[in-house]
């Protein structure tokens, strides 16, 4: 596939934009179109932001906040599964963890 940049038209709050995207990154840009669409239409709904700039920016701020929690989400996860993996690891004869080593090896 072609990686060179080519230009594609999205469309956010009723106005059109043209954006240079390669040829392979396209329908994740217009998913990515859609859905500060959709969240810029959410905000503008209430009523309590006036402006397009406005608009954009508390839209920017709420998918940055949702991307950090679920980032938040994952590194907890991994976290507790290290935890996990150290624990078995023991109970099944291995050796206790080192500091900043998951597998009791060192």
């Amino acid at each position: 596939m072609s990686r060179s940049p080519t230009t594609v038209e999205v469309t956010i709050l009723d106005k059109d934009y043209l954006v240079a995207c390669p040829e392979d990154q396209q329908d994740a840009l217009r998913r990515a179109a859609r859905h500060l669409d959709s969240k810029m239409r959410e905000i503008r709904t209430t009523g309590k932001v006036l402006g397009t700039e406005r608009i954009a920016v508390m839209a920017a701020l709420n998918i940055t906040h949702e991307l950090l929690e679920d980032s938040n989400v994952s590194g907890a996860a991994d976290q507790l599964l290290r935890s996990m993996d150290d624990k078995l690891d023991i109970a099944l004869g291995g050796s206790q963890p080192g500091p900043g080593n998951s597998h009791g090896t060192e």
